[in-house]
C-alpha cells in the first residue's frame, strides 16, 4: 500500500472517529429520553395536548423540541414515540423539525461560524418550516396511508400483557380477568376462579383447586402441569423490582429495541458522511452551484439553489450541528442565502434518516413523509431567500471563522461522553436483559 493511500485511510478513520465522538452523547441522551417518555408519559396526556393540530399544539411541540436532543436520529426516535402515544402526525413532524433546527447549540455554532444573519435566518426559517409542516401534513397526508403508518407502529410495539393470561410481567395482570393470577391476596373474589373460601369451591369447576393433579388441562390458562412449573415463575411478584428501578428497567427495554432497530442505519450514515467529508474537497461541492453569471431570473436561481442545498444535505449529512461547517463552505462557494438555509433544514431528509423512517413507519408512509418534508423545506428556503434579500439583510461579506472539528480535550463534548458512554452501555445491557426475559430479545 502506497503512503498516499495510507494517509487517505488514516484521514477517513480520523474524521469518522471525530464525528462519532461529537454525536455520541446527544444521540445517547435523545434515545434514553425517548425510552423514558415511551414508558412514563401517559397516552391521555399526549392526546390532550398533541391529539389535534392547531396553533397551540404546534407551539407546544416547538418548545418541546427546542429543549430536547439535537441529534437527528434521536429526534426521529422521539417523534416516533409521540406517534406511538397517539399524537397527530403533523405535531410529531413539527417536533422533528424543531428538535433538529431550533436548538441552542446550533445557534451558538451558527453565530460563531457564520454570523448573526444566519442565526436569524435559521430561526425564521425554522418557524416557517414548522407552520408549513403542520399545514401540509394535516391537510395532504392521505388518511389511509396514516392508518397504515400507525398500524406499522402498533405492530412493532411490545406484546401487551393484557392479551396474555399468563404474561411475563405478572405484576401487571388484571386479576379480575385472570384464571390463575399469582397474587392471590389481591384477586377479586366475585370474579375470580380461585376464591379465598376454598371449602365452598366445586372441584369440578375450579381451575385452581387444592388437588392440582385433577386440573382440567383443556380449561387451564396457565400451563398443563402446575406441579412442574419452575418455582421462580411462581415467585415472580416477590422478586420483581419495584419503584424507580422497575421504571428504569422497563424504559431500558425500549432503548434497547430502538437501538437494535435503527443502529445499523446510524452507523451507515456516519461512515458514509465521514468518507464524503474526508475525500470530497470543498471545491467539489462548489462545482454543483449555478454561477450568477448565467443570467437566470432571481426566483429560478433561488429555486435551483435551494434544491441543490437539499440534495447536498441528503448525501453529505453529518449531524445537525456538524453540518454547519459544510454550510459555511457552500455559502462561500456561491450558493444563495435560501440555499444555505434549505441545506441546514434538510437534516431530516438525509438518506440514513430515510432508512430510519422506513424502519419506524413502513415503505409507503415514508415516501409520503419524505415528499411533504421536501416540499416544506423547499417552500421555506424560497421564503427565507425572498425575505432576507427583499429587506437587504444578506451581506455579501460574511465572515467565517475556523471551527475546530476535533472534540477531544477537556470540553463539554468530552465531559458528556465520559458520562454517557458508560451510562448507555449499562442501560443497553439492562434493556437487553429485560427484553430477553420477556422473549423479545432483538
Amino acid at each position: 500500500m502506497e503512503s498516499g493511500d495510507s494517509n487517505i485511510i488514516i484521514h477517513v478513520i480520523s474524521v469518522l472517529f471525530n464525528m462519532s465522538w461529537q454525536i455520541f452523547w446527544p444521540l445517547a441522551f435523545g434515545l434514553i429520553l425517548s425510552s423514558f417518555i415511551r414508558h412514563l408519559l401517559p397516552v391521555d396526556t399526549v392526546v390532550k395536548h398533541l391529539g389535534k393540530t392547531d396553533a397551540k399544539s404546534l407551539t407546544f411541540t416547538t418548545i418541546l423540541g427546542m429543549v430536547s436532543s439535537s441529534c437527528s436520529y434521536a429526534a426521529a426516535s422521539l417523534s416516533h414515540t409521540l406517534l406511538a402515544k397517539k399524537a397527530t402526525l403533523a405535531n410529531a413532524m413539527a417536533f422533528l423539525v424543531s428538535s433538529t433546527n431550533l436548538i441552542v447549540e446550533m445557534f451558538i455554532v451558527l453565530v460563531a461560524l457564520m454570523g448573526w444573519t444566519f442565526l436569524w435566518g435559521e430561526v425564521i426559517g425554522g418557524l416557517i418550516l414548522i407552520a408549513t409542516v403542520g399545514f401540509l401534513f394535516s391537510r395532504f397526508y392521505p388518511k389511509e396511508v396514516e392508518q397504515e403508518l400507525r398500524q406499522h407502529i402498533e405492530s412493532a410495539e411490545p406484546a401487551k400483557h393484557a392479551h396474555s393470561d399468563c404474561g411475563m410481567d405478572m405484576s401487571n395482570m388484571k386479576h379480575e380477568t385472570s384464571d390463575c393470577g399469582m397474587d392471590m391476596s389481591n384477586m377479586k373474589h366475585e370474579t375470580s376462579d380461585c376464591g379465598m373460601d376454598m371449602s365452598n369451591m366445586k372441584p369440578e369447576t375450579s381451575d385452581c383447586g387444592m388437588d392440582m393433579s385433577n386440573m382440567k388441562h383443556e380449561t387451564s390458562d396457565c400451563g398443563m402441569d402446575m406441579s412442574s412449573m419452575k418455582h421462580h415463575h411462581m415467585d415472580m411478584p416477590a422478586q420483581e423490582e419495584t419503584g424507580l428501578m422497575s421504571k428504569i428497567t422497563k424504559s431500558a427495554g425500549f432503548f434497547q429495541m430502538d437501538f437494535a432497530m435503527i443502529g445499523k442505519e446510524i452507523l451507515i450514515g456516519v461512515v458514509v458522511s465521514s468518507i464524503l467529508i474526508a475525500l470530497v474537497p470543498q471545491e467539489g461541492w462548489k462545482a454543483l452551484f449555478i454561477s450568477n453569471d448565467v443570467g437566470l431570473p432571481t426566483w429560478l436561481h433561488s429555486l435551483l439553489d435551494v434544491i441543490i442545498g437539499i440534495f447536498v444535505a441528503m448525501i453529505a449529512y453529518v449531524c445537525s450541528v456538524g453540518n454547519l461547517i459544510l454550510a459555511a463552505a457552500l455559502w462561500h462557494g456561491g450558493i444563495s442565502f435560501g440555499g444555505v438555509i434549505g441545506f441546514i433544514l434538510a437534516d431530516v431528509l438525509t438518506i440514513p434518516m430515510m432508512g430510519v423512517y422506513k424502519k419506524y413507519y413502513g415503505k409507503r408512509p415514508t415516501k409520503w413523509m419524505v415528499g411533504l418534508l421536501f416540499l416544506s423545506i423547499l417552500f421555506t428556503g424560497l421564503c427565507v431567500d425572498a425575505i432576507f434579500n427583499g429587506f437587504g439583510w444578506v451581506s455579501t461579506e460574511q465572515t467565517v471563522r475556523t471551527l475546530n472539528q476535533s472534540g477531544f480535550g477537556m470540553n463539554m463534548t468530552t465531559v458528556m461522553n465520559l458520562i454517557f458512554i458508560p451510562l448507555s452501555i449499562w442501560y443497553y445491557r439492562l434493556g437487553k436483559k429485560a427484553n430477553a426475559g420477556m422473549g423479545m430479545s432483538m
